[in-house]
C-alpha cells in the first residue's frame, strides 16, 4: 500500500510521488497533473491524483520568522499543527483555529479552510492567514493576501490544493496565558436542549462541542454530552504528555457492528454523565486532540477504510439533523465518532469554504461498499433538501450534482485552477469536462 493515502484510507491508490525539497525550487515539469501531498490527514480523495503525481511537501518544513511580540508566524507550508505549537506556546501564543488533529500542515489547512470549536467566535483557519506564496506551474510566483492578487488568495483558500503550490505562510497567532482550559460537561437529553446549550454558550464560552449517542432512539434521539470551555487565565506548571498508544494492525470487519457501536456509545454516554455539571482542568491536547494519543486510530476500522460524512445544514434545520439520526439508527450504522457542533455567522473568505452558519455534525461509517454507500446518497439527499452543505475534505463519494449544488461558486473557483494541478476528488465532481 503506498504511503500516500487519505486518512479514511478509501480509496485505495497506488499513488505516485514526487518530492518538493525547497519552497525556492520551481515545479517539476511533467506530463501527467500534479497535486501538493501535506501530512494526509484528509479523510477523502482530496489528496489523492491516481492519474498523475502527488507533490510531497513534508519536506518543507522550515520556520522563517516569529515575531514574538505581535505573533505573527511565517513557515513553510509542511509545517505541521503540532510543530508549530511546540515553538509558539512558550512565548504565550497558540493556533488561533485548530480541527481535530494537531497533525495536519499549514498547507492543508488553508488548501481545506479547517475549522475548530470556536467557529461561533473566530470564523475558520483562512481569516487567519494574512498572506501566502502561490507557487504556479507557469513559473509564476504570487503573493496572496485579502489587497495583493486578492482572486487567488479567496480561491486558494479552501481551494483543495488545485490552484497551485503554497510554499510558505504568514500566519495571525491569539495570545494565550496557559496550556490548560477549564472545561464544563453538561450531560443533555435531546437536540432542543443541545440548541439551548449552543445558545446559552456562545457568549461567555470560546469553544463549544458536543458528542452524539447516535444510536438513541425514541426520546432519547440525539442525547448526548455538550462541552464547552475557555483557556485559563493564570499560568500552570507545563503537563507531561501521556504516553501514545498505536493501534498496531487493521481490525476484522466484524468487530464493528450495530452491538459493539451501540454498546460502545451508550458506555461512553454513561461515563459522560459521571462527569454532568463538572468543571475540570484540561490539557490542551486532551481537549482538543484526544485522538491523536491514539496513532494509526484508523485502523481499527480495518482493511476496507472507512467514510466520514460531515455536513452543515441552517440553524433553523434541526428537522434534517434529526431525520439523519433516525436514519442511521434504524439502519443500525451509527459512529462511534459522531461530533456536533454550530457554526457562527462569520462569512467563510474561500470560494470553495465549506464552513457556513448552521449546524454541523460529523459522522464515521466504516466501508461496507454499497451499503455504505447507498446510505450516504441517501443522506446527501436531505442535506441539500435542507439548503446545507458536505465537506469536501472529508468525502470520497459525492457525485457531481452533489457537489455542484453544495457549492454554486465552483464555476467562478475552476478559473483559478492551476491548468496543471488535478486529483481525485476533482475529476469526480467537476461538472464542466474539456
Amino acid at each position: 500500500m503506498s504511503q500516500y493515502q487519505s486518512w479514511g484510507r478509501y480509496p485505495k491508490v497506488d499513488q505516485k510521488s514526487l518530492i518538493q525539497t525547497s519552497r525556492r525550487s520551481a515545479l517539476p515539469a511533467i506530463q501527467h497533473s500534479l497535486l501538493p501531498f501535506g501530512n494526509g490527514r484528509s479523510y477523502g480523495d482530496s489528496c489523492l491524483n491516481s492519474e498523475g503525481m502527488v507533490l510531497d511537501t513534508r519536506h518543507l518544513k522550515k520556520f522563517i520568522s516569529f515575531d514574538k511580540s505581535l505573533g505573527v508566524l511565517r513557515c513553510e507550508s509542511g509545517v505541521t499543527f503540532a510543530q508549530i505549537i511546540d515553538v509558539v506556546l512558550p512565548h504565550g501564543w497558540f493556533l488561533p483555529v485548530t480541527p481535530g488533529t494537531k497533525f495536519v500542515s499549514v498547507g492543508g489547512a488553508i488548501a481545506n479552510d479547517v475549522h475548530g470549536k470556536n467557529h461561533h467566535r473566530d470564523g475558520n483557519f483562512g481569516h487567519f492567514i494574512r498572506q501566502f506564496e502561490l507557487v504556479r506551474s507557469s513559473g509564476a510566483k504570487l503573493i496572496c493576501s485579502p489587497a495583493q492578487n486578492a482572486e487567488f488568495f479567496h480561491a486558494t483558500i479552501g481551494g483543495l490544493g488545485l490552484t497551485g503550490l503554497i510554499s510558505w505562510a504568514e500566519i495571525q497567532l491569539k495570545p494565550v496565558h496557559s496550556e490548560f482550559l477549564d472545561v464544563e460537561t453538561i450531560c443533555y437529553t435531546g437536540l432542543d436542549e443541545f440548541k439551548r446549550l449552543s445558545d446559552e454558550s456562545k457568549n461567555d464560552f470560546e469553544y463549544t462541542v458536543a458528542w452524539v449517542d447516535c444510536m438513541a432512539k425514541g426520546v432519547e434521539l440525539g442525547r448526548g454530552i455538550f462541552m464547552r470551555a475557555n483557556h485559563l487565565i493564570e499560568k500552570r506548571a507545563s503537563f507531561k504528555p501521556k504516553k501514545s498508544l498505536a493501534v498496531p494492525l487493521d481490525f476484522p470487519s466484524w468487530v464493528l457492528n450495530q452491538y459493539s457501536i451501540t454498546y460502545f456509545n451508550k458506555l461512553y454516554y454513561w461515563k459522560g454523565s459521571r462527569n454532568h455539571g463538572k468543571t475540570v482542568v484540561q490539557s490542551y491536547d486532551t481537549f482538543f486532540y484526544p485522538l491523536d494519543g491514539i496513532h494509526q486510530w484508523n485502523r481499527i476500522y480495518g482493511k476496507q477504510g472507512f467514510l466520514q460524512y460531515q455536513f452543515v445544514v441552517p440553524n433553523d434545520d434541526y428537522r434534517a439533523i434529526k431525520e439523519i439520526f433516525e436514519i442511521i439508527a434504524t439502519a443500525g450504522a451509527g459512529s462511534f465518532l459522531a461530533v456536533l457542533k454550530e457554526f457562527g455567522d462569520i462569512p467563510s473568505l474561500g470560494i470553495l469554504s465549506f464552513p457556513r452558519k448552521g449546524v454541523c455534525l460529523a459522522l464515521d461509517f466504516p466501508n461496507q461498499g454499497e451499503i455504505t454507500f447507498e446510505l450516504l446518497n441517501r443522506l446527501d439527499q436531505i442535506v441539500m433538501g435542507a439548503g446545507g452543505a458536505v465537506y469536501p475534505a472529508k468525502d470520497a463519494r459525492m457525485s457531481a450534482a452533489a457537489f455542484a449544488h453544495f457549492f454554486p461558486k465552483q464555476k467562478e473557483f475552476e478559473t483559478y485552477v492551476d491548468p496543471a494541478f488535478s486529483s481525485d476528488f476533482w475529476r469526480r465532481t467537476r461538472i464542466h469536462q474539456d
